[in-house]
C-alpha cells in the first residue's frame, strides 16, 4: 500500500493530509509551512477554497469497523454542508452523551473527511482542536452563521 502526504494553506494554518490509494488516514492542521511537502488530495484542495460541497466519496480509516469511535464518526459524516448539529444530537443519534461525542470531535484523526467543526454547542461554536479560529473559518466557509 502507497502512502503519500502533503499540506495546503488555509488562511494562517496549513491543512496537512495523509492518504493511501484508499482512505485517508490523517488530516491535521499546523501554523508551521514547513511541516511536510507534497500536495493534496484536489477535491480537498477544492473544498478549502469553497468550490466543492462534496467531500462524502473520501474514506476515513476512522470510520471502519473496530474504531472506537466508528458509530460517532459515521453519524458525523453525514451532516451536510452547510450545516450543523449539536453534541447532544449527535450524542442522542449515536445512543451515547455529549461527552464522549466531544472527546470523539478531540480525537478525530481526519477532520475535514469526518467534519467535525460541524458539531456545534448548544449555545456556540464549542472547541476544536487545534484551534477554534479554524472551526469558525471552516463553518464561516460553509455559510454558517456563528
Amino acid at each position: 500500500m502507497n502512502t503519500y502526504s502533503g499540506r495546503y494553506p488555509f488562511g494562517y494554518w496549513h491543512v496537512i493530509v495523509w492518504w493511501s490509494d484508499e482512505r485517508i488516514i490523517r488530516v491535521s492542521f499546523s501554523r508551521n509551512p514547513d511541516v511536510t511537502d507534497g500536495d493534496i488530495p484536489a477535491v480537498i484542495r477544492l473544498y478549502l477554497n469553497g468550490k466543492n460541497r462534496n467531500l462524502s466519496m473520501l474514506k476515513s480509516s476512522a470510520t471502519e469497523d473496530g474504531h472506537p469511535y466508528c458509530g460517532i464518526y459515521r453519524i458525523v459524516k453525514e451532516i451536510p454542508y452547510g450545516e450543523t448539529m449539536t453534541y447532544g444530537e449527535v450524542a442522542k443519534k449515536a445512543g451515547t452523551n455529549a461527552r464522549v461525542v466531544g472527546t470523539a470531535m478531540k480525537r478525530n484523526p481526519t477532520p475535514l473527511i469526518i467534519p467535525c467543526h460541524r458539531v456545534v454547542a448548544k449555545s456556540g461554536t464549542g472547541g476544536f482542536t487545534p484551534s477554534v479560529e479554524i472551526k469558525e473559518a471552516l463553518l464561516r466557509m460553509e455559510g454558517v452563521k456563528i
